[in-house]
């Protein structure tokens, strides 16, 4: 399948609104809670990519797999710690915290790739991770007066430390010649996901109601855009890969609101202005400068 660069962006919006979904969804769950959402999530993710897999990559995708290498399996519990510690940072806080939280993940990377493989860091994108941090420290300082747990803010930051974790081994890898193919490492993330959380989870006790919203995050919210994210990839350049996937906290903050009545408070407004305006301008310039020739 070729995209056009035009193409490409009218996908990439709709991925980000098929990922601002789970913040709703989880929101109408009658009896699943906890460690069992993430599980089921994970389950119905595995079971779509088992389908999607050979369609998009071929029958032989499974063998491939087995010589995938290290970095494709560390890549999928990479993964594997974005999908449990997202969906249970949802049943601890608010919708707008997790993702605003989870936004940081081109800066945290951007951090990662210069402790560990001496990556050098822009002034641009210094002040970038200067900002986004203040505006994350004021939202969480603001929500610990007013006596809110911690709890949910440390399991959401867990999101985008384990996605900078994930693109630096990537980066790590392609330098040295051996491309990480994101979509079998998707579905080994949820393999592990699953393992890992259904012993958390049980006694299991999603009602059909629950496992027919579960499944639509599952199949609709992340492995379809998934697959169709790293399809735009390599059409679009980072920084608008960056920027529009910046879309997933608008649709998923408005989602909750206006789904599910979560409104967000002037903490998180505040907070999540500055850590958006932040990756907006750093991308932004970044773009700017390639563009100029610099």
């Amino acid at each position: 399948m070729k995209l056009s660069h035009n193409r490409a962006i009218l996908l990439m919006v709709a991925v980000t609104m098929m990922w601002s979904t789970a913040g709703v969804v989880a929101r109408h769950l009658e009896q699943a809670r906890s460690f069992e959402v993430t599980f089921w999530r994970s389950f119905f993710t595995v079971l779509s990519l088992l389908v999607i897999l050979p369609l998009v990559q071929g029958r032989d995708v499974f063998a491939r797999m087995r010589h995938g290498g290290a970095a494709l399996w560390l890549s999928g519990l990479c993964w594997a710690g974005m999908f449990t510690f997202f969906m249970l940072a949802l049943t601890l806080t608010t919708v707008g915290n997790v993702l605003i939280t989870m936004s940081m993940t081109p800066l945290l990377t951007a951090l990662a790739a210069r402790i560990f493989i001496g990556h050098q860091i822009p002034l641009r994108t210094w002040m970038a991770i200067l900002v986004a941090g203040c505006g994350i420290v004021y939202m969480y300082g603001s929500q610990l007066e007013q006596g809110i747990s911690l709890v949910g803010t440390l399991v959401s930051l867990c999101v985008p430390i384990s996605g900078a974790a994930n693109w630096t081994l990537t980066q790590h890898s392609h330098a040295q010649g051996h491309d990480v193919d994101l979509i079998p490492a998707v579905l080994i993330g949820g393999v592990i996901s699953s393992l890992v959380t259904l012993p958390l989870a049980w006694p299991l006790q999603a009602s059909p109601h629950d496992l027919g919203l579960l499944f639509g995050l599952g199949l609709v919210q992340l492995a379809i855009p998934c697959v169709l994210a790293v399809m735009c990839t390599r059409v679009l350049k980072a920084p608008e890969v960056a920027l529009l996937g910046l879309l997933e906290v608008i649709f998923g903050i408005l989602l909750a609101w206006v789904g599910a009545g979560e409104a967000p408070g002037r903490d998180v407004l505040v907070g999540g202005a500055l850590v958006i305006g932040a990756l907006v301008a750093n991308e932004l310039v970044a773009w700017r400068g390639r563009a100029w020739g610099q």
